[in-house]
């Protein structure tokens, strides 16, 4: 999973759909703390990449 530093825009909405996935930086803008999850963990990140205003994130 991926996030697009230049499409993110700190709508946090990533953190409220999957906040065992996201975090918010010192910045207000969302993190992964792992971006070379497995499978099962990409599946919880994968609604949360759907809902993204910005379509900053991307499931591999």
């Amino acid at each position: 999973m991926t996030i697009d530093e230049d499409r993110r825009r700190g709508h946090g909405v990533c953190c409220t759909v999957s906040p065992e996935a996201f975090d918010l930086n010192d910045d207000g803008y969302a993190v992964t703390e792992q971006p070379d999850a497995p499978q099962e963990f990409e599946q919880t990140a994968r609604p949360a990449a759907v809902s993204c205003p910005e379509r900053a994130i991307t499931c591999h």
